[in-house]
């Protein structure tokens, strides 16, 4: 059973007042994935919304039969799953257990409920929701420049 207090420990939701924390705790569950578990898979349905406990979660993409790359690791604490926010979207990695995990499950849909009937706290977790994704983004895009400053052929041109 999910508590306030599992609630609290999400870095999306530690702002959120206990009546904002109600409205979500029947719609929450624990998960336990053992180590090497896949969560989702890049392609699959987006339903659910993530909240990690415990372990380590890896987001990655298949970028041959070979080869995967990683793009972030997902600490205890924090989110991922966020397509499922997104009526009618997919997952676009994905996401494996390093370790065994316990993870906060709540459907996007009913997610998107609760925001859509208190605007204040849909402000107040997309706010939440902007941050992570511009940190998470502006860490790729750094990933990215760095990995073309260091390419053969471009250096060539430099």
């Amino acid at each position: 059973m999910v508590s306030f207090e599992d609630l609290r420990k999400m870095f999306l939701l530690q702002d959120l007042s206990d009546s904002m924390l109600g409205k979500m705790l029947p719609f929450a569950q624990v998960r336990i994935f053992g180590e090497r578990s896949v969560i989702f898979k890049e392609g699959d349905f987006a339903e659910i919304f993530y909240m990690l406990l415990k372990g380590k979660v890896l987001l990655e993409v298949e970028v041959s039969e070979t080869v995967n790359v990683s793009l972030g690791a997902i600490k205890p604490g924090y989110s991922f799953g966020w397509s499922a926010l997104i009526p009618g979207s997919s997952y676009t990695s994905y996401a494996v257990c390093v370790e065994p995990c316990e993870v906060i499950t709540i459907p996007g849909n009913r997610i998107i409920q609760i925001l859509d009937q208190d605007t204040t706290m849909g402000y107040q977790i997309m706010t939440g929701v902007v941050a992570i994704l511009k940190r998470r983004l502006e860490r790729r895009t750094g990933q990215f420049l760095k990995t073309l400053r260091t390419h053969p052929d471009i250096e060539k041109i430099f």
